[in-house]
């Protein structure tokens, strides 16, 4: 059955370069309103997948439908719906902050006001200053601003906060959010684990150009890696020790209860990062001699 709500449907997704395959049968839906990480190892296939979505560059096999049309066919009218930042752009540097912004909204049927973008960016003090005096980070912030600029109801964010420092990183998770209550569907790709945690509701995971798990944030991987471990010293020292537990509070209890106090005790909880390292070493390990045979025909 068809979902109604799906705003991205990609079946059996297939992109091959010769003899190498970059996508091998990637399927996922997106639903409309919903912010969508998609994570893998550098080469792994995310930036293939995103191309195609936005229609920058051919599918070999399998189906793609952005906001109810193909991509491979998208006109202008179904590109203007779209915001796209990319990993690096090739922006006039001879322009200020202000002057690119209003340029770009000239492209959209209903832009947002370009002072509410700048000020959203955190870029107001720099409004006037050209883009060859930014930093590294407050350009990437430029880009940022180009991809919501038109009010996207799709809006693809390829590592967004490349070259943010933290404080910029948290204000650009604010942004996020404030678009998301406006119902903008957002799909994003990170290498950072905790922005993706934070922002996402759901992921996929791609390795080697399949798709190897899919869920919401708190559900991704093996069920057995996201178990705590209660990590913890005698009370006279010694070499730390640890078990995995899914009933952290009662070895918690029971420790308290034969030693007294244990030294150096916590409970970790494994992460999204923890969670999705283990994912792609697995992975990584159990396909390394198919993968490297496969490319060597």
């Amino acid at each position: 059955m068809t979902n109604p709500d799906a705003v991205v449907r990609v079946q059996d997704l297939r992109k091959t370069y010769g003899n190498f395959t970059a996508l091998n049968g990637v399927s996922f839906e997106i639903n409309r309103g919903e912010t969508f990480a998609l994570l893998g190892p550098n080469g792994a296939g995310k930036s293939t997948t995103i191309e195609i979505l936005e229609g920058y560059r051919d599918r070999s096999g399998g189906q793609a439908s952005v906001l109810g049309i193909d991509p491979s066919h998208g006109g202008l009218a179904w590109k203007a719906k779209l915001g796209i930042v990319l990993q690096s752009t090739g922006e006039s540097a001879n322009v200020t902050v202000r002057e690119q912004l209003t340029h770009f909204a000239g492209f959209y049927p209903n832009p947002r006001p370009v002072d509410e973008v700048i000020e959203a960016v955190g870029l107001t003090a720099k409004a006037s200053v050209r883009l060859s005096k930014l930093s590294g980070g407050q350009r990437r912030r430029v880009d940022v601003a180009l991809g919501f600029i038109g009010r996207p109801e799709l809006l693809f964010l390829d590592e967004p906060t490349t070259g943010f420092d933290p404080e910029a990183r948290r204000s650009f998770w604010d942004l996020v959010h404030l678009l998301k209550s406006e119902g903008t569907t957002i799909l994003l790709t990170t290498h950072y684990l905790d922005e993706a945690a934070q922002l996402s509701d759901r992921a996929g995971v791609i390795a080697g150009g399949r798709l190897i798990d899919i869920g919401p944030i708190h559900e991704i991987g093996d069920a057995t890696a996201r178990i705590p471990i209660v990590r913890w010293r005698d009370p006279d020292g010694g070499a730390p020790k640890e078990v995995r537990t899914a009933e952290p509070g009662r070895v918690v209890a029971e420790l308290v209860r034969d030693l007294g106090e244990p030294q150096g005790l916590e409970i970790i909880r494994p992460s999204l990062e923890d969670v999705y390292l283990t994912m792609v070493t697995e992975y990584a390990a159990n396909n390394i001699t198919t993968d490297t045979r496969e490319h060597a025909l």
